[in-house]
């Protein structure tokens, strides 16, 4: 599919504040870690497909990104939100799980020298399926829109229950993986955690105002997964889709994969 369906009706919006007016805008969401909030709805020309949040956290030594965006040009609007931000060298780009509003704006980040991190389950599955994503979105979105995207070959493989993770930022930050293999709500599913702020970032794990896609997941090990966050109580989790909310939401969802 093309992304998630948009709100809900099973209780699982929470804290809902509006999308920024310029959805390129990055939003300060705790000191020194920024959203780029995504618009809602299914992927279409009226949004260009940018539903998904994005993220970044600055450290004394530099940035790390979180998530890329749907198309190079989408990667090309975050490089330059970031730039709005800091001057600082972005060290590395997470790209928490495979879905394609998440993943091409990775073409961007590659261009400019930042290379790119991901779990090694997601990397085989992005190179397995997202050549056949690429050619429905530029059906959908046209060409023009998706000038320039590609499916870019991750320079770093981690997996974070056997290989410690470094963001080089100069700020303590965790990866995060749950269930067989990384296996949650989708093969390699990363989250990442700043913990100077107690900011997670949940990736596939947590979304708001959104119906949660479990075409790839593995039940068991999403519910590993939400339990995990719960433990950890971060302060606020940005999730996939939707507005930044609290752990009163890790509880939604995993109500929502019970029913």
């Amino acid at each position: 599919g093309l992304g998630s369906a948009v709100v809900a009706p099973l209780g699982l919006g929470a804290c809902a504040v509006p999308a920024p007016a310029t959805p390129n805008a990055a939003q300060q969401v705790a000191p020194g870690v920024y959203v780029l909030r995504g618009m809602s709805g299914e992927i279409d020309p009226s949004n260009l497909g940018r539903t998904a949040n994005l993220g970044f956290i600055v450290g004394p030594q530099g940035v790390l990104a979180i998530n890329s965006g749907v198309s190079r040009r989408h990667g090309e609007a975050m490089l330059a939100a970031i730039r709005r931000v800091t001057p600082l060298p972005i060290r590395q780009l997470v790209l928490t799980h495979v879905r394609q509003e998440f993943l091409f704006g990775a073409a961007a980040f590659e261009e400019a020298g930042t290379p790119s991190t991901m779990h090694p389950a997601a990397a085989r599955l992005m190179a397995a399926r997202c050549e056949n994503c690429l050619k429905t979105l530029k059906r959908v979105l046209g060409p023009e829109e998706m000038q320039g995207t590609r499916v870019v070959k991750p320079e770093h493989l981690v997996d974070p229950t056997t290989k410690p993770f470094d963001a080089g930022i100069g700020r303590p930050v965790r990866l995060l993986a749950w269930g067989p293999g990384g296996h949650s709500s989708g093969p390699g599913d990363l989250a990442v955690l700043d913990e100077t702020t107690g900011t997670l970032f949940a990736g596939g794990l947590v979304d708001a105002d959104t119906i949660p896609d479990v075409q790839d997941a593995n039940f068991d090990g999403w519910r590993a997964g939400l339990a995990g966050l719960q433990s950890l109580a971060p302060h606020r989790i940005v999730p996939g889709h939707g507005p930044v909310v609290g752990n009163e939401q890790v509880a939604r969802i995993a109500r929502y994969l019970d029913q």
